[in-house]
């Protein structure tokens, strides 16, 4: 679900504006980094609890955000991505370890799967994912046997309450996760471009999009109004802005401190070398994974 938020009412007789703004998706992830790093949950893990970032670009951006650090590769932060004209794994080092982060320390050499067991109700998980419609479901593309991070993280945090954020920018809007769902899987393809995998519906996340992400940061309305663009523009989002005057003009600075974010740099070692080698036969691009 979106994640709740609300905007203020407008005080009697202040000035109402609007704003049009436009995001690519690079641009779109450091706003969503700054808004899940802000969220009282976060803050709160932070300060009294448990925090575990999953592996994700989103996330490379959120790491950057929390720690004050570069990333780079920033798409070498996940494992699965669609990258080239295909979806793909990589097979190389993350860039960074620091997942785990208790009373705002990072737990070094620290493995997920096992600390997630510790989790409490105010404990954070946060995970990227491919997809979310207009009801707030989110889908993460899953190509490995066991389910991926998601796999691991979500039945724990669903049953013991914990939260689990998922910031996911409108570029990755879709009709309905449900029937990408029941659309996909690891063995409902006979071809493919890429590796082939399901779409895993979340339903009992939190969700940020850029309209939570402007609400959250600057207080004021966003309104997703168009997609796409060229030349650079491509995943691009356009927003209309609308509230207060004040809050506007601090929410189309802020649109402003993210324009110019550069593309995603991307690692250079993956498990498909190219669909063509694999004579696009989706069983034996799964083979690259080795079982995983």
């Amino acid at each position: 679900m979106f994640y709740e938020v609300r905007v203020p009412e407008a005080k009697p007789g202040g000035k109402q504006i609007s704003a049009l703004v436009v995001l690519n998706p690079s641009e779109s992830r450091r706003l969503l980094a700054k808004a899940t790093v802000a969220l009282p949950e976060v803050q709160n893990a932070w300060k009294n609890g448990m925090i575990i970032i999953g592996r994700g670009i989103t996330n490379a951006y959120v790491s950057e955000e929390l720690f004050g650090i570069s990333l780079e590769p920033k798409a070498g932060q996940t494992v699965g991505l669609i990258s080239k004209g295909f979806t793909n794994s990589h097979a190389g080092l993350p860039p960074t370890t620091w997942h785990v982060i208790k009373k705002g320390k990072v737990v070094e050499g620290a493995d997920s799967n096992v600390e997630i067991l510790n989790f409490g109700p105010e404990d954070v998980f946060i995970k990227g994912g491919n997809a979310v419609d207009n009801q707030g479901n989110v889908g993460v593309y899953a190509s490995g046997l066991k389910g991926g991070t998601i796999g691991m993280c979500w039945p724990i945090v669903t049953a013991r309450g914990s939260h689990l954020i998922q910031p996911v920018g409108l570029e990755k809007l879709v009709p309905s996760v449900l029937e990408a769902s029941m659309h996909s899987g690891i063995y409902h393809f006979q071809y493919s471009m890429g590796l082939p995998g399901r779409v895993v519906p979340v339903t009992s996340s939190k969700v940020v999009t850029e309209i939570q992400a402007f609400a959250l940061l600057a207080g004021v309305r966003a309104y997703h109004i168009s997609s796409g663009g060229v030349g650079g523009s491509e995943g691009a989002v356009v927003l209309s802005l609308e509230g207060e005057e004040e809050k506007v003009k601090k929410a189309f600075d802020l649109a402003k401190s993210v324009k110019g974010e550069p593309a995603v740099t991307l690692p250079d070692k993956y498990k498909v070398s190219s669909p063509a080698d694999y004579k696009y036969d989706a069983m034996a691009q799964l083979g690259t994974l080795g079982g995983l």
